[in-house]
């Protein structure tokens, strides 16, 4: 028998030139406009300029760096101040994390810590979030789709979620167009974070037919397209990460995720290593350590071969695809989580804080202590 839900934004709009119905879309939430967005966001600037001609009030908030609570409970103050009724958040993973969080928790009358997981009580919201607006201008978080905001918490070096259904975006507006000439190291790490996001859902024990049917096809165009991107800029493979990074995102909110994250998440918040360079590096090794576990229990190996055949195709290599993918991101320079400044002291700690992490949930068999610290070893 076939159950299960599937939860996603209100509307998605994909594809080149859907940026342009922004302005129109987010002055039909409202007149006082909240803009959180990244401070190299040029078009940023475009949209604020539009909105003002549609008769909107904005408000600007700069996103810096992956959001933490202090900087969330200031932009939260602020947002109430000045009595903002829509939040629209333009910029990568963390902008829209800050301005999902900030929607959720502007009409509440607790504090954040009230509200969010593992550090916090993690209650539910008490009030609805305002409407939310995302759009994305790099490809790898899938925040656009979530209900969920990743929030670190630096007295406790975690990284933890505020979660709850009703933070799902109103509108999450995607155009790829947005992400051409994106930095080729930024392109790798939310490049990999993208793929890393469809790969786990698939792997999941909280999988259904539903994200299976679009992972099988994300899995290898994701891969495929980062391949591409890190050889040459090349316009259809930005649409086929973007679209991957999407799947992704609607894959992860509906059929969780596994160990990459569960470490990735105690890491970043331990260490403040990039997000997306850890889920990558960790990537091939946690793939190794689930299938040697699952084939210890004797549970079916199918999905893991399925997914090494899709990256040999993908990075041309005739066997062992998740070998090749070990190699090629040596090759595209990505480093390890020593130089992500990762100490390997740190590893037994990072692997005990990890088993509490909801994504470890998701993980397709329990791995010990002994196996996480392995991984990260491997991906040292």
């Amino acid at each position: 028998m076939i159950s299960f839900d599937f939860l996603t934004a209100g509307r998605v709009r994909f594809g080149r030139g859907t940026r342009d119905t922004a302005a129109a879309a987010v002055a039909g939430l409202g007149q006082r406009v909240m803009l959180v967005r990244g401070r190299s966001v040029a078009w940023a600037d475009d949209l604020q300029d539009s909105l003002t001609r549609a008769g909107c009030e904005v408000v600007p908030v700069i996103a810096r760096g992956e959001p933490d609570l202090p900087q969330l409970e200031a932009c939260v103050a602020f947002g109430r101040g000045m009595g903002v009724d829509v939040v629209v958040a333009v910029g990568g993973g963390s902008a829209i994390d800050l301005g999902k969080a900030a929607a959720g928790l502007i009409p509440s009358p607790h504090p954040a810590m009230t509200h969010l997981e593992v550090v916090g009580e993690g209650r539910p919201l008490e009030n609805p979030p305002l409407p939310f607006v995302a759009i994305p201008t790099t490809a790898g978080t899938g925040a656009e789709v979530t209900k969920n905001a990743v929030i670190s918490v630096p007295e406790h070096a975690r990284k933890v979620s505020l979660r709850d259904d009703r933070m799902l975006p109103v509108l999450a507006i995607l155009d790829p167009a947005l992400t051409d000439d994106c930095p080729r190291g930024v392109t790798l790490a939310s490049g990999l974070d993208a793929v890393v996001q469809v790969i786990e859902p698939y792997l999941s024990s909280k999988a259904n037919p539903l994200t299976d049917a679009l992972c099988r096809d994300a899995i290898p165009r994701g891969i495929s397209a980062l391949a591409r991107l890190m050889r040459a800029e090349d316009p259809a493979a930005r649409d086929d990460l973007a679209y991957t990074s999407l799947i992704g995102g609607l894959a992860l909110a509906n059929s969780g995720l596994g160990a990459v994250h569960g470490l990735a998440g105690v890491i970043g918040g331990l260490c403040g290593a990039p997000h997306g360079a850890v889920c990558g590096r960790l990537l091939p090794a946690v793939l190794e350590e689930n299938r040697a576990a699952c084939e210890a229990l004797a549970r079916p190996l199918d999905r893991f071969d399925e997914v090494d055949a899709w990256l040999c195709k993908a990075l041309g290599a005739d066997e062992h695809g998740v070998a090749a993918l070990r190699q090629a991101i040596d090759d595209w320079g990505l480093p390890g989580l020593s130089g992500m400044t990762v100490e390997p002291a740190l590893f037994d700690r990072i692997a005990r804080d990890a088993a509490s992490s909801s994504s470890m949930k998701g993980n397709p068999v329990p791995l010990a202590q002994d196996a996480l610290v392995r991984i990260m070893v491997a991906a040292g």
